[in-house]
C-alpha cells in the first residue's frame, strides 16, 4: 500500500529536475491564480488542479516533458494523475514551487 502512495506522490528516484528545465520541460503550476501571483517560477504556466481536464488544450503535445508543482507537492501529485490517465508521457511531480525553484537554479 505504501508503495502506491510512493508512486503516486513521487517522480522516479534521482530525477534531475534543473536538466529537463534546460532540454524544454514546461513547469504547470497547479495552485490557484492567487496563490501564483504571490510568487511562482519565471516561465511557468498556471493551470489550477481543478482545471487541468479543461484546459488540456493549453498542452498540446503529449509527448513534452511536464514538471508540475504546487505549495507543498500534494495537488502537484493528483495534477501528474490526471495528465498520465489523459496519455501525457513525460510528467514529474516536481512537488513545492519553492523547492523546485531551487533544484532548478
Amino acid at each position: 500500500m505504501l508503495g502506491i502512495f510512493k508512486k503516486l506522490f513521487s517522480s522516479a528516484p534521482g530525477v534531475d529536475f534543473k536538466e529537463l528545465v534546460s532540454n524544454g520541460a514546461i513547469i504547470l503550476d497547479v495552485r490557484s491564480p492567487g496563490e501564483f501571483a504571490s510568487g511562482h517560477i519565471k516561465g511557468a504556466i498556471n493551470i489550477p488542479v481543478d482545471q487541468i481536464s479543461k484546459n488540456l488544450g493549453k498542452l498540446k503535445d503529449k509527448n513534452k516533458t511536464i514538471i508540475t508543482c504546487c505549495a507543498s507537492g500534494m495537488r502537484s501529485a493528483s495534477a501528474r494523475g490526471v495528465l498520465k490517465s489523459s496519455g501525457y508521457v513525460d510528467v514529474h511531480n516536481g512537488g513545492g514551487w519553492t523547492s523546485l525553484q531551487s533544484k532548478i537554479i
